[in-house]
């Protein structure tokens, strides 16, 4: 019998966002966002590891993990993708699923299903994601990928944007053999924001939390309440997302 594969759920966190600075740190219902989204991952039943950079404003994110217990490591602030490798090489993964703290509403759930999606089909070149061809709303996003090929990407990756966002490598597949698998949502909701980015972003995450206790939620219920909140859903609507190399 083969042995069991080590998954780990890597989230990048870092305070020096440049649009909303600190961002992960700000208390909504009298819990940091950074809190919120590792409660919410801590559903998936897969180890968590927080990988913030080595800049000394990012020191209260140390502490907050490990407040909480959790394994961290710390790596270039700017080149993600070695952070993620370093990350995933320390503590011996086989599989990893890359978040980003910008999500502190992601379901818990869906990240069990795709890991467990993941290792059903047993391919270290397959990439999984909910992020490409996106129906999900935005603030829900996960990527399942194999520490092989992971290292992959960061032993041949050159082209800046690949090394800031960790994956391009992987779904561009720049090496020739990547197997892309999309994660959908049975309705298009990629309109929905709930990631955290912008001033708008925030209140639309601090009503959720504080109004409707979607911290308490999974991603379909948070759905039925955008539609049945229009005005809610329409704080942010027109919040353009960061593009790629940005």
């Amino acid at each position: 019998m083969a042995a069991a594969k080590k998954v780990g759920i890597i989230t990048q966190a870092r305070t020096t966002s440049t649009r909303l600075p600190g961002k992960v740190l700000i208390e909504v219902a009298g819990t940091t966002l950074l809190d919120h989204h590792l409660d919410r991952l801590a559903a998936s039943g897969s180890e968590v590891f927080v990988a913030t950079t080595t800049n000394a404003a990012d020191d209260p994110i140390i502490d907050l993990a490990e407040r909480r217990g959790l394994r961290w490591f710390r790596g270039s602030e700017s080149d993600v993708l070695s952070r993620f490798q370093g990350c995933a090489e320390k503590f011996g993964l086989d599989v990893v699923v890359r978040v980003t703290s910008d999500c502190p509403l992601i379901d818990g759930g869906v990240v069990a299903g795709a890991v467990a999606e993941f290792l059903d089909a047993d391919d270290e070149n397959l990439y999984l994601s909910n992020g490409i061809r996106r129906t999900f709303p935005r603030g829900f996003d996960l990527e399942v990928f194999s520490a092989t090929a992971l290292a992959e990407a960061d032993r041949f990756a050159t082209d800046p944007a690949q090394r800031e966002h960790v994956t391009p490598y992987l779904y561009q597949n720049a090496g020739g053999h990547t197997v892309v698998r999309h994660l959908l949502w049975p309705e298009d909701k990629s309109a929905y924001r709930v990631t955290l980015d912008t001033t708008e972003d925030l209140e639309v995450i601090r009503r959720l939390i504080e109004d409707h206790g979607a911290h308490r939620l999974g991603c379909a219920e948070i759905i039925d309440l955008l539609d049945d909140h229009p005005e809610i859903a329409n704080l942010n609507r027109h919040v353009e997302q960061k593009k790629l190399g940005q």
